[in-house]
């Protein structure tokens, strides 16, 4: 009776997780130690995958340990890598475990760039796998019988499991074995065996009849529910349906039924109810019998059946001489109560008892993406503090520089170069002059050309690659059922375009930098002379000596001194705003954990505004400290102005260094500008390189895509029939056999057809077999000049038609047995002998065939010998 059901392992396509997820650690994470234990993972993770896929796998514990590993490895690394197919692409090809396959298309198989896919197929191989070493547990012993429950409703959860999970993971139509319908059956078995083993326990255990009877009714209902769950169509695949399952299933609920009446008759007859213990033992044998009758070759029920059967006898005997007690009917009989002591097994990683996470210190993918927005935010808070700065320091030395500040106060003399404008003429040569810029605007033209190729060819192999899906998805319509990939580059294209936006702004920053180069550079070009040259450069004026040491002078020199200490303190003040860090993983670590969700604004708002909202407050601080300052230079440069002579040499002289100021702060501004440019266009090629081998690597993964669903589409119609399939007239077709019998399936959809051939005579009836009880008593005479044969004697024809039937007709004078080896339908196609042929008055011979009473050639001659005549119908 212990026969219990297993399910098939599905079979995997190799795949290398090597190569895809290395690049993404090395583009992703700094090199350095932390990397290489990354990539050691990886390398670890493709080794798990080839042990528990890529070999056979026995039936012992170990071999689930595998599975169930690596199931826990799939579900702890997801969150931590973006598997998608327009992200980090990889393809996973299972075959489906119940579909043999055929000659030329070969078995079903799915191909999907989903982990969600893998995790569902490695379970089902888990479940299938736990079923198989349930069902090679030694029952006989406690610890098996322990065994084989645990790992039906290990099982059976993990079916069911996949029953809830396994549409939103693929997000399409999965192969049979997988689909809800499928695994939810292969669930309820489970679950059904399950009980039936606790069944067996309690039997083996020998626990109150009452308890066994509610066990076994419990199986019986699971049995049932399993059964009407197959009786959907495609509910399981055929070969498993019908050969397999069906069968077992309805054998089981009758035997589960049938031990429940049994051992709840043992009730009844304990209650001195002997006519109630006779109609479940009744009923309990009926079900046996049918189960003996129908599903002998799957289950045997000898032994419960002979055990049924000694109990009915004696309490049949025991009622019709001693009790006499009315036997009820089955349907009056009170219902057998239920006890389920079986339950699914959740299936909440880990499952392993071994587990340990390669990626334990990788943060979650979610993790990842809310501290590059953080770092997004925080680099936006410190870009604004610093460009607030040198918004106002670029101001001041405007304003300084209109007031021809402080050059004015140190060219009181009129006829040397005044000590700033001597110091910001030597900053500009040590920073090397007019050449260094000319370099820099040289070199970013070329560097734009470059980000720009890698961009054009990343949309490119795009565009390419989207050209040929269209083609193929006009070409095979409906067939051509995978993502198109107009809709999988979206993502791409607008990251693209975001890219594109970029340049063309930074175009425009440079057109704006070259415009102020041509506007000061030949001031700059002043500023990079010798200094005699510079002097010669400078007009002359009137001195104004009488103003040093005057009060307006000093006046203005302190206030000078005082913007200068506010530009130091903002460079300070940079600096630190610069160097403030802190890590905000911890913080979405535990949101993570507590949430199940980061609410990333509100924790990365809070850090920076805590961060840095003293250092907001020091630049607003300093902004107003400079207002301030700059309001009373103005003041007292008005006061200087009216006490200085004025002509128009003094005026020229002023106006020349007032320029020779503003282009130094121009020339450093441009040279902050260039290298800033220069960096940023050097960072974007790195950002377009890993979005070009991103974009590279998505079209790698959709053409081996494209050239496994083109090599399953060319099966697909190499099995489909060549030509629509027609009715052929009645007069051709062949009259119907009047033997019953299955009709055998034609050899190829339409007949080919062929010249026309020679005539045939009439199809050759065979010979009908006489017994000898029907031969008659006395034998005819033949006459004397009957020509001699070699058939053996004839025989009367047996009661049954053998064999398919065959056309009789009128007027043969007899029939003779033919020889072994006869083969009615090859007659007249190869060049066999014929057998000697009676000819009949009135019909002509066979074409080619000899005189009438002549033996055909080929055949050995017997000795003449008297054969009985049969007179003509």
């Amino acid at each position: 009776m212990a026969t219990f059901i297993s399910v098939p392992l599905k079979k995997s396509s190799e795949v290398d997780l090597v190569k895809p997820l290395s690049k993404f650690v090395t583009a992703t994470y700094p090199a350095g130690e932390e990397q290489g234990e990354y990539i050691r993972a990886v390398e670890e993770l493709n080794k798990l995958r080839k042990n528990a896929l890529g070999r056979p796998l026995d039936k012992h514990e170990s071999s689930l340990e595998i599975l169930l590993r690596y199931y826990d490895q799939l579900c702890a690394v997801e969150p931590k890598f973006p598997f998608s197919e327009n992200q980090l692409c990889l393809t996973f090809t299972w075959k489906d475990a119940f579909d043999k396959g055929s000659l030329f298309g070969g078995s079903v198989k799915l191909a999907l760039a989903s982990l969600g896919y893998e995790k569902t197929c490695v379970l089902f191989n888990a479940a299938a796998l736990a079923s198989q070493i349930a069902s090679e547990q030694n029952l006989d012993s406690d610890e098996g019988l322990k065994a084989a429950a645990r790992y039906y409703q290990l099982a059976s959860g993990a079916f069911g499991h996949i029953k809830d999970t396994v549409l939103s993971a693929l997000n399409r139509e999965p192969t049979m074995d997988i689909s809800p319908e499928t695994v939810g059956t292969l669930s309820l078995i489970m679950l059904a065996q399950a009980q039936e083993v606790f069944f067996l326990k309690a039997t083996s255990d020998k626990m109150k009849d009452a308890v066994i009877a509610k066990l076994a009714n419990q199986a019986a209902d699971f049995y049932g529910d399993a059964f009407k769950q197959c009786q959907y169509k495609e509910n399981l695949p055929k070969y498993f349906y019908f050969q397999e399952v069906l069968p077992v299933l309805a054998a089981k609920h009758c035997i589960m039924q049938a031990n429940a009446e049994l051992h709840q008759s043992v009730m009844a007859k304990q209650k001195k109810r002997f006519g109630e213990e006779i109609a479940r033992l009744q009923h309990a044998a009926e079900l046996v019998k049918t189960v003996a009758s129908r599903y002998d070759e799957y289950v045997s029920v000898k032994d419960l059946s002979d055990k049924i059967n000694r109990a009915l006898t004696a309490a049949k005997k025991d009622n019709d001489f001693i009790y006499h007690d009315r036997v009820p009917e089955v349907k009056d009989l009170e219902h057998i109560g239920k006890a389920a002591l079986v339950k699914a097994t959740a299936i909440t990683p880990p499952l392993s008892q071994k587990f340990t996470d390669l990626f334990e210190k990788m943060v979650p993918m979610a993790v990842q993406q809310s501290m590059s927005v953080y770092s997004q935010r925080k680099a936006e808070t410190v870009n604004r503090l610093v460009g607030t700065m040198r918004e106002a320091t670029n101001l001041c030395n405007g304003v300084l520089a209109s007031l021809n500040l402080p050059a004015a106060l140190e060219d009181l003399s009129g006829d040397s170069i005044p000590q700033s404008i001597a110091e910001k003429a030597r900053g500009i040569v040590q920073q090397g002059g007019l050449q260094s810029i000319e370099q820099l605007i040289r070199d970013l033209p070329e560097l734009l050309t470059r980000n720009r190729e890698i961009l054009d060819e990343s949309l490119k192999m795009l565009d390419d690659e989207e050209t040929t899906d269209s083609e193929l998805r006009a070409k095979f319509n409906q067939r051509w059922n995978r993502t198109p990939s107009g809709d999988l580059y979206k993502p791409l294209r607008a990251e693209g375009a975001n890219f594109r936006s970029v340049l063309d702004k930074a175009v425009q920053a440079d057109q704006v930098v070259r415009e102020r180069y041509n506007m000061h550079g030949d001031m700059i070009a002043l500023l990079c002379k010798p200094e005699n040259e510079l002097i010669a450069a400078i007009p002359s004026a009137n001195p104004a000596k009488t103003l040093q040491g005057s009060e307006v002078v000093n006046v203005l020199r302190s206030q000078l001194t005082q913007l200068d200490e506010v530009k130091k303190e903002r460079e300070g003040l940079e600096v630190e705003i610069k160097s403030v860090a802190f890590d905000m993983t911890t913080s979405f670590l535990t949101a993570l954990a507590q949430d199940g969700a980061i609410n990333e604004e509100q924790l990365s708002l809070g850090q920076l505004d805590q961060s840095y909202g003293a250092y907001n407050q020091s630049v607003q601080a300093s902004l107003r400290r400079q207002e301030e300052l700059l309001g009373q230079v103005q003041t007292s440069h008005q006061e200087f102005s009216s006490l200085k002579q004025s002509n128009s040499e003094a005026n020229d002289r002023e106006e020349v260094l007032k320029k020779l100021a503003s282009a130094h702060d121009s020339y450093v501004e441009i040279s902050n500008n260039l290298r800033e440019g220069t960096k940023f266009y050097n960072d974007l090629t790195e950002i377009l390189l890993k979005f070009q081998n991103k974009c590279s690597d998505i079209v790698f993964a959709r053409k081996t895509e494209r050239d496994e669903l083109l090599k399953e589409l060319q099966q697909s119609i190499a099995r489909e029939p060549s030509a629509p399939s027609f009715s052929v007239p009645a007069y051709q077709s062949n009259p119907a056999p009047t033997a019953a019998g299955p009709t055998p399936a034609p050899r190829t959809v339409f007949q080919p057809q062929q010249a026309p051939a020679k005539p045939q005579p009439p199809a050759r009836p065979p010979p009908p077999s006489f017994s000898p009880q029907a031969a008659p008593t006395t034998p005819s005479i033949p006459p004397a000049n009957a020509p001699p044969t070699g058939n053996p004697p004839p025989v009367a024809p047996p009661s049954q038609a053998q064999g398919p039937p065959y056309p009789t007709y009128q007027g043969y004078p007899g029939y003779y047995q033919m020889p072994m080896g006869y083969n009615p339908y090859a007659y007249g196609q190869y060049n066999m002998p014929y057998m000697p042929y009676q000819g009949t008055p009135g019909q002509g011979g066979y074409p080619g065939a000899p005189q009438a009473g002549q033996p055909y050639p080929g055949y050995p001659q017997q000795p003449p010998q008297q054969q009985p005549y049969y007179p003509q119908q």
